[in-house]
């Protein structure tokens, strides 16, 4: 999905990111968060955009309960923030660094369904 807010990645104010409730809650207390095993592996954060949340969640955590959907504030995150291509040559946004938690301006629980996929809020782009 080639959406308008991935083609000027500068207009997508807000990024979401899937996280375990725990991670997250660790990350909280500890005042940073260093991404998931894959990030950290990958050498960055990996984020959505909010029209390509539910295709993140399908790939990477169908069947998982006690997930969190962080919205964070891209702006927040300045330079360290890079839109690159990943699935099907579409933008993604990774953050090249830690994440502090105080960027985030929602957690959202994700529920998982009985089919293993998940209950997606509506976004803001």
């Amino acid at each position: 999905m080639n959406s308008k807010a991935n083609k000027d990645p500068a207009t997508v104010p807000t990024i979401y990111k899937i996280c375990p409730a725990a991670a997250w809650r660790e990350a909280e207390g500890a005042g940073v968060y260093r991404g998931s095993a894959d990030d950290r592996r990958d050498g960055f954060i990996h984020f959505s955009a909010a029209p390509q949340v539910a295709g993140t969640a399908a790939k990477h955590f169908a069947g998982q309960s006690g997930l969190l959907l962080i919205a964070v504030d891209a702006e927040a995150l300045g330079a360290a923030l890079k839109w690159e291509p990943s699935r099907g040559g579409e933008l993604f946004p990774h953050l090249y660094g830690d994440l502090d938690p105080g960027a985030a301006t929602a957690v959202i629980e994700l529920p998982a369904r009985p089919d293993g996929s998940h209950d997606i809020p509506e976004l803001a782009p």
